[in-house]
């Protein structure tokens, strides 16, 4: 997503879809052979099914996980310039180099160039110039430097935090806006805690040798950028464990990844006299207006306690120590993209080799066409809907939507531990779903967005803040629901509770995701998966929690809500046993969401596909290249999955995302589905099929 204003609630308020590993791609009409790529050639796709991939020595029953995907890391290694490497991975680099063509094309088209072409050409051409970025060295950062500097007194922190706030220097706290949680009609101010430099609160609390040596890295790397910034080096150390210890009275008061996956946990309405009593040391009315938002009464306060925390944290600190940390949270919130290479390559060690593992950095070409897509997206989106999307392409996935939910209303009508009355509400929300498809029906306008070539750190930080003022000036304004929260090139998908949307941009409807020249039943596998996860995360624990018009309401009747808990307790469990990686497991309750999503998702594609075959006359029991259309579905869903992660970035994700690694979005589905072990020919007790499975849809 653009803005940091919508980015940094994104796990509250939009649920995200399986696919979020770092997927961005185009549509191409046509499957490639897998063969076909290797280190010499341009990225190809994937086909719907590709039995390269598949180790026939691996037992299905057994592992099949490694039965669908035992030979992808052999014939497709991690590159050096990655942390994991998979499907979507694939399908990504294939992207950037068909949004690389559009890109240099537009840089280099001159006068005759659309306003958006050149927006895009010019920010990309300054994004490559690292040169001139080179040569300017921090002089285009020293204006803010000197903002900081220029702090007399700690009254004058309010004017200082609601401009950074503006240029994603989130110090201290965030701020941004929000749909009301409990009336999705109406925009309202939200501020929430912030201002850590490590991935979350505990990274500053666990205990062991891992934990130990990663909080001593990121001194380390505080005090080589303040050392790049000028200071001394015996300087930069005391000021480093200074910063060090602020963020870590700050994590001390902040709520912990997890609880903040409730939605009642992170809102609070309140007046903005309430949050005035709660945290003094910052002058809220003049924060508010130096931001620029309408006039507001109220705002959601995610973390009320925090706030009070971080109100005696103001206090007690001296002014020069609070300089400092804004010193160092101006450079580390600044995309390194647009600093001096020494800054680029200390931010590159610690956040991508020492915490992810990943041995080289990316090619700058592909950082920056990642960058444009950043700041521009529907810019470039609409470029390139134009080129690679074809209308056949929504009609299908229109079509294949449709089925789904259709499936759903059917699937809703065989549950035993759900009455009839809480059925009839989560029918009325099912039929309320929204289905956003390909790109959005009317395109952002750039107009008031100046994008000038040869200024790299001037566009990044006019695009952030015109995406942060354009969220901003929401407040208070009727919600636009045709609004898209991605751009049509990203290879994701998300479900909104508050808008009741799904929303499958042009990017993932592709191969192998979906392929054109593979069989309905890699498809359902695959895509049809995909898109019932989506519509899972309506109704898992999060979603649930919101009615059909968005608002966050109790429609469940007390003994359904308790049925749903306890089903749901068993994916806990479940999850919760697999080994990530060396002594850590998965985190059961962090990673329920997309879980309830994967499991849920992948049966209602299943009862779709079932209902397609029905339509169409497809022999369920005919193999069709050595296999049945049954399996073809199973391996489907697999493959989506396909690739390795190293184990620094597996252990980072175990501790920070919601989502599940990729094995266990494979094998903890299947052995869940008595319909995969039947597919097989499993044996009730081997892995894949145990005898007892948890299922909450």
């Amino acid at each position: 997503m653009t803005g940091r204003t919508s980015t940094r609630i994104a796990t509250v308020l939009i649920l995200f879809s399986a696919l979020t590993l770092a997927f961005t791609t185009v549509l191409l009409a046509q499957a490639q052979n897998s063969a076909a790529i290797n280190a010499d050639k341009s990225p190809q796709l994937l086909p719907g099914l590709d039995k390269d991939l598949i180790d026939t020595s691996a037992d299905p029953c057994v592992d099949f996980f490694q039965y669908a995907c035992g030979n992808f890391s052999k014939l497709y290694p991690i590159p050096n310039d990655r942390s994991g490497y998979g499907t979507g991975a694939m399908v990504a680099e294939y992207t950037e180099t068909i949004l690389h063509t559009m890109l240099d094309s537009a840089a280099a088209a001159g006068a005759k160039r659309s306003p958006n072409e050149q927006k895009i050409g010019d920010y990309y051409a300054s994004c490559t110039a690292s040169d001139v970025i080179d040569r300017d060295g921090l002089k285009p950062l020293q204006p803010e430097l000197s903002r900081i500097a220029a702090l007399a007194s700690k009254d004058e922190l309010t004017e200082l935090l609601a401009h950074y706030q503006l240029i994603n220097v989130t110090a201290f706290f965030n701020f941004g806006e929000q749909q009301d949680f409990k009336d999705s009609r109406k925009q309202i101010a939200i501020v929430d805690q912030g201002g850590l430099g490590l991935p979350e609160r505990d990274f500053y609390f666990r205990t062991g040798e891992v934990a130990e040596k990663t909080r001593a890295q990121y001194v380390q790397h505080i005090t080589n950028m303040l050392k790049l910034m000028g200071e001394p080096e015996a300087i930069a150390a005391a000021d480093a464990k200074k910063i060090m210890a602020l963020e870590t009275a700050l994590a001390k008061v902040s709520m912990d990844i997890t609880s903040q996956r409730d939605p009642k946990n992170i809102y609070h309405l309140m007046p903005v006299s309430q949050l005035a009593a709660l945290a003094p040391a910052i002058a809220w009315d003049r924060f508010l207006k130096a931001t620029g938002i309408p006039p507001v009464s109220e705002l959601n306060v995610t973390n009320p306690d925090f706030f009070k925390g971080m109100n005696a944290l103001l206090v007690a600190t001296d002014l020069d120590t609070i300089k400092t940390y804004l010193r160092w949270q101006l450079i580390h919130s600044t995309d390194s993209l647009v600093l001096p290479k020494p800054f680029a390559d200390e931010a590159f060690d610690f956040y991508r080799r020492k915490l992810g593992g990943q041995p080289e950095e990316r090619a700058r070409w592909k950082r920056c066409v990642q960058a444009t897509d950043g700041a521009l997206g529907e810019a470039l989106g609409e470029v390139y809907v134009t080129q690679q999307f074809p209308p056949s392409s929504k009609q299908a996935t229109v079509q294949m939507v449709h089925d789904i939910e259709a499936a759903m209303d059917q699937d809703l009508d065989t549950l035993d531990w759900m009455s009839a009355a809480t059925k009839v509400k989560a029918k009325e929300k099912l039929h309320a779903i929204a289905d956003k498809i390909g790109y959005p029906n009317h395109w952002r306008d750039y107009s008031k967005l100046s994008i000038m070539r040869g200024d790299a750190f001037g566009n990044s930080q006019r695009a952030v803040e015109f995406e942060n003022r354009r969220q901003l000036a929401k407040i208070g304004q009727p919600v636009d629901r045709g609004e898209w929260g991605i751009s049509p090139a990203t290879v994701d998908a998300y479900y909104n509770p508050s808008m009741n949307d799904i929303n499958f941009p042009a990017g993932i409807l592709q191969s192998p995701f979906f392929d054109p020249k593979a069989t309905d039943a890699e498809n359902y596998g695959h895509v049809g998966g995909i898109v019932g996860h989506e519509l899972t995360h309506g109704f898992d624990d999060e979603g649930r929690q919101f009615g059909a018009n968005g608002n966050l309401s109790d429609w469940w009747t007390p003994e359904d809500a308790k049925k749903f808990e306890e089903k749901a307790d068993c994916e806990v469990k479940e999850y919760g046993s697999f080994v990530a990686v060396d002594d850590v497991k998965v985190n059961g309750k962090l990673t329920l969401g997309e879980n309830t999503a994967d499991n849920g998702g992948l049966r209602l594609a299943y009862i779709a596909f079932l209902a397609d075959a029905k339509r169409k006359s497809i022999d369920l029991t005919a193999k069709q290249d050595g296999y049945t259309p049954l399996q073809q579905f199973f391996l489907g869903h697999g493959q989506t999955w396909c690739g390795s992660t190293r184990p620094e970035q597996l252990r980072l994700q175990v501790q920070t995302d919601p989502h599940s690694p990729r094995q266990f979005r494979v094998n903890g589905v299947v052995q869940n589905m008595t319909e995969f072990g039947q597919a097989f020919g499993c044996k009730t007790g081997q892995p894949m099929m145990p005898a007892n499975a948890c299922r909450v849809w």
